[in-house]
C-alpha cells in the first residue's frame, strides 16, 4: 500500500516519501506525516531472525513506498558498513534492571548517526528520482549530536552542501570541536551569539522565506532539511526500537509478543515520537517514557496539558536536551488533535505568538501511554556513579537522565515491565561531566587526559571519532549573531 506525506498545517497537498525527504519543511511550516501510520507485515519471530540491515529495510519499505527495493537496500548498505564500529551496528546492553540500546557505535558516537548516516543517501536517491537538477543545500541547526552527524554524513556528497548553526557556548567542548574540524568543501560550521532555539528558529525563518528561495532556484540551488523534523530522520530511528524488540526475543529475554516499556531523553520529540510510531505499528510497548533534563517543558506537558516555552533557558550538562521548542512534538499533537490540520495549526501559531499552548482534556486523553519526568544536574549525576560503582557500565548524562527518570517511573508506578533505555551518547562525548560525577578528583585533568583515564576505568577502546579529533586543526571559525544567519546563508553560496 502506498503511504503519502502531507503537512500537519494542511491537508490539500500530497507528496510521495521521496518529495518530503527533499523538501524536508512543507511551504506553510508544517512537518511532513503519513497520511497513514503503516502495520509491520513481518511475524516478531520473523523480525527475531534478523540483522539490523533486514530489520531497517522491512520498517523503511512501509514508509518510503516510492523507493525501489535496489535502491533502498542500496542506501541501507551504504549507511550501516565499517562506520559503525560494531557489526551488531545497536547493542543491547543489559545493566541494572534495563537494557540499554547503544545508539552510538557511529561516526560521531552519538544516536544521530542512526539517521543521519542513511540520509544523505536516500536524498541523493530522492534527487534522481525527482530529477533534481540543482545542488541541495543542506540547512541545519544543532544542540551538538545533530551537526557532527549530518556534517559527517553529507561531507564529500556530490550535489550537495551542508551548514550548520550552533549555539557557540551551549555544546561540549568536544561536540564543538568535532564540528570546527570537519573537513570537506561542501561542509560550513557557524557559531551563533545565542542558544538551540535561536538557531532553530533562524533556520526555520529562513526555510519559509520564499523570495529567497525563488533566488536560489534562479542560482541552481535548493534548501533541504537534515535536522530530525525530516520524515528521512524520522523513519530510520523507527526501526532500531523494532530491531531491540526482535533482539530481546531473540535472546529469550521476552516472549514474543511480551509487551517492553521505552525510555527516551527527550529534546526535540523525534527519538521518542520513533516509538510511538513502532507502536502504531503494531510493536508491543507498554508505556512511552519520556524523560526531560532541567529544561522540562515536556515534562510539564504532560503534567499540565500546557506547552509553555516562556521559561528560563538553562544550560545543563546534557546540552543536545537544552531546549525549549521541541519541533517533533507538532506532529504528536496533529495526530492526538484528530490530524485536524487546521486545529494543529492554530496551537503552533500560539506557540508562535504567546509562546504557549494549552490542548484539550480529549487530547490529554490521547496521551495515556506516555509518562514524563525530569532528571536534576545532581540526579543526572548521582545514577552516573550509581551504575558505574554498581556494576562497572558508564553511561553519558543524556543517557543518564533516562536512567534517573526510569527510577522514578517505577517509584511511581511500581511497573516491573522489561524496559529499553535508549542510550543516546557515547560517555566519550561529555567525558568531563561523566568523570566529575564518578569522582570530582577527575576535575584538575585535562580534556584528553580525561578520555585516557575513561577508557581506563571503563575498559573501552576510546572511539575513532575521539582519537581523530585530538589534534585535528580548526577548520570552522565563523560566528554570527542570530539576526545575521541569512547574510552567512548567502556569503558562503556566494550570492551577493
Amino acid at each position: 500500500m502506498e503511504v503519502f506525506y502531507h503537512s500537519t498545517r494542511s491537508s490539500d497537498a500530497k507528496v510521495t516519501a521521496s518529495q518530503a525527504i527533499l523538501k524536508g519543511l512543507s511551504e506553510d511550516g508544517g512537518l511532513f506525516v503519513p497520511d497513514n501510520i503503516p502495520v509491520l507485515d513481518k511475524t516478531l519471530k520473523e523480525l527475531a531472525a534478523m540483522d539490523y540491515k533486514q530489520v531497517v529495510y522491512e520498517v523503511m519499505k512501509l514508509y518510503l513506498t516510492d523507493f525501489t527495493e535496489a535502491e533502498l537496500k542500496n542506501c541501507i548498505d551504504h549507511a550501516y558498513d565499517e562506520k559503525f564500529d560494531t557489526d551488531v551496528i545497536a547493542p543491547l546492553v543489559e545493566a541494572q534492571d534495563a537494557y540499554y540500546l547503544e545508539l552510538f557505535h557511529g561516526a560521531t558516537i552519538a544516536f544521530k548517526d542512526m539517521a543521519l548516516s542513511i540520509l544523505p543517501h536516500l536524498m541523493t536517491t530522492a534527487a534522481r528520482k525527482n530529477r533534481i537538477k540543482n545542488e541541495i543545500v543542506i540547512l541545519t541547526a544543532t544542540s551538538g549530536d545533530t551537526g557532527k552527524a549530518a556534517l559527517a554524513g553529507f561531507a564529500g556528497v556530490e550535489g550537495t552542501r551542508i551548514i550548520v548553526f550552533y549555539p557557540k557556548n551551549g555544546v561540549s567542548p568536544i561536540q564543538e570541536k568535532q564540528m570546527v574540524t570537519q573537513k570537506g568543501d561542501n561542509t560550513f560550521v557557524v557559531g551563533i551569539h545565542g542558544n538551540f532555539d535561536d538557531a532553530q528558529t533562524g533556520v526555520k525563518k529562513i526555510f519559509s522565506d520564499k523570495a529567497l528561495a525563488e533566488e536560489m532556484d534562479r542560482k541552481g540551488y535548493q534548501f533541504s532539511s537534515a535536522n530530525s523534523i525530516n520524515i528521512g530522520r524520522l523513519v530510520p530511528q523507527i526501526c532500531y526500537y523494532v530491531y531491540a524488540y526482535a533482539k530481546l526475543c531473540a535472546e529469550g529475554k521476552i516472549t514474543e509478543g511480551e509487551k517492553i516499556n521505552v525510555v527516551v531523553p527527550t529534546g526535540n520529540f523525534g527519538n521518542i515520537l520513533a516509538a510511538y510510531y513502532a507502536k502504531n505499528m503494531g510493536l508491543p510497548i507498554a508505556k512511552l517514557i519520556c524523560a526531560s533534563n532541567e529544561n522540562k517543558v515536556l515534562f510539564d506537558f504532560f503534567s499540565t496539558g500546557v506547552y509553555d516555552r516562556n521559561r528560563e533557558f538553562v544550560l545543563t550538562s546534557s546540552p543536545s536536551m537544552d531546549i525549549l521548542i521541541s519541533s517533533n512534538l507538532e506532529r504528536l499533537i496533529y495526530r492526538i488533535a484528530g490530524n485536524d490540520a487546521a486545529r494543529n495549526k492554530a496551537f503552533m501559531a500560539a506557540l508562535s505568538g504567546e509562546g504557549r499552548y494549552e490542548i484539550t482534556g480529549e487530547m490529554r486523553s490521547e496521551l495515556a501511554d506516555f509518562y514524563g519526568n525530569y532528571a536534576s544536574e545532581e540526579e543526572t549525576a548521582a545514577i552516573i556513579r550509581k551504575i558505574y560503582e554498581d556494576c562497572g557500565y558508564v553511561i553519558d548524562t543524556h543517557t543518564a537522565v533516562a536512567s534517573a527518570v526510569y527510577e522514578k517511573y517505577k517509584a511511581d508506578t511500581k511497573d516491573t515491565t522489561r524496559t529499553v533505555i535508549a542510550s543516546t551518547a557515547s560517555p566519550f562525548k561529555f567525558t568531563r561531566s561523566v568523570m566529575n560525577a564518578i569522582d570530582e578528583k577527575y576535575d584538575t585533568m585535562g580534556d584528553f587526559e580525561l578520555v585516557d583515564e575513561l577508557s581506563r576505568i571503563a575498559n573501552v577502546k576510546v572511539p575513532n571519532a575521539i582519537e581523530e579529533i585530538r589534534t585535528a586543526p580548526v577548520v570552522h571559525d565563523t560566528q554570527c549573531d542570530k539576526d545575521e544567519m541569512q547574510a552567512v546563508v548567502r556569503a558562503f553560496l556566494k550570492m551577493d
